[in-house]
């Protein structure tokens, strides 16, 4: 693999110190999930939006908030429903008497860190109406476009299991989502550290920001910068290519997927004080990237499994 070029994109040092804090300030309040923190933070730089699948009281709007406590970034918390109208997350346009004319009063979409919680409960309009605002990063009301604010991340939950009343994301507003994760029960050292420490909730209501809006979109610009070689493209395509005739898969990776993964990769090298990514980035983040974009042939076959083995199928060079 070619080397790096030396004048790729590398923090300043004071910017590296203070991603590091950050991180391990959120580590600090969500206690023994240090890998779904370190992705949560490659969507959030990646400029992408994460869904997390996982069952009730696992951490997911602990996670939440506790990014958007170290960010010093503006935080809703909305709880989907299946009576949510797509006016009640994007905002209306109420006639004004006094200037005689319409005023738009923007909705909680409108905020910095938006947690989206079970967003399948909701009817598919509502939810076509928050994806479309994460993938365009504006609304449209009555004809009139409205730019939502910067940096704009949404983490989705779900809960796996108790599917009744729910509405299932299609496969392509799923693909809306750069990674998807589950956080999973915590080992027992963590979970005795929670039993005995002081609630959580208190703990992010006094934390105090390590960044702000502005430091994150300059890790966001940063990203770009991060090197990617052509042999790395390479294995970026042939995973793709794999993906597509792999056995179990009737539908595989779009092109805007291998963007993601590559996006993505770029991230996550970044986090780890590179400014060139490895094949190590692309496999920590492809069964995250990949498991929720794949159309397995049978109903039932898990999709993390499949990406796994394509994972495995495809050498690097």
């Amino acid at each position: 693999m070619h080397a790096p070029p030396k004048s790729a994109a590398i923090l300043p040092a004071t910017a590296r110190a203070d991603l590091d804090a950050a991180i391990e300030q959120v580590n600090a309040l969500v206690l023994g999930k240090p890998r779904e923190i370190r992705l949560a933070f490659t969507a959030l730089l990646a400029g992408g939006h994460l869904l997390v699948e996982d069952l009730p009281g696992l951490g997911k709007t602990t996670l939440a908030r506790a990014l958007a406590a170290t960010l010093g970034l503006e935080f809703q918390r909305m709880q989907f429903t299946a009576d949510l109208l797509p006016s009640d997350i994007l905002g209306v346009s109420v006639y004004d008497q006094n200037d005689r004319g319409f005023r738009f009063h923007p909705g909680p979409v409108f905020t910095q860190l938006l947690l989206a919680d079970e967003i399948n409960r909701a009817p598919p309009r509502t939810q076509s109406a928050l994806l479309e605002a994460m993938a365009e990063h504006q609304v449209s009301v009555d004809g009139v476009s409205h730019r939502l604010p910067a940096p704009f991340f949404v983490i989705a939950t779900q809960n796996p299991v108790d599917l009744s009343g729910t509405f299932p994301l299609p496969d392509s507003q799923m693909d809306r989502f750069l990674l998807r994760l589950s956080m999973g029960y915590p080992d027992a050292d963590a979970e005795r550290a929670m039993l005995a420490g002081r609630d959580r909730r208190l703990m992010i209501n006094e934390t105090m920001p390590r960044l702000g809006a502005d430091d994150v979109l300059a890790l966001q610009r940063a990203v770009d910068g991060v090197h990617a070689s052509d042999a790395l493209l390479d294995y970026v395509q042939r995973l793709l290519v794999e993906s597509r005739r792999h056995a179990g898969v009737r539908v595989g990776l779009s092109p805007r997927a291998g963007l993601a993964l590559l996006r993505g990769a770029r991230a996550h090298a970044l986090l780890l004080g590179r400014a060139h990514v490895l094949p190590d980035d692309v496999q920590a983040l492809f069964a995250a990237v990949a498991a929720h974009r794949l159309v397995a042939d049978a109903e039932g076959d898990r999709r993390d499994a499949l990406a796994a083995s394509i994972l495995g199928a495809v050498a690097v060079d």
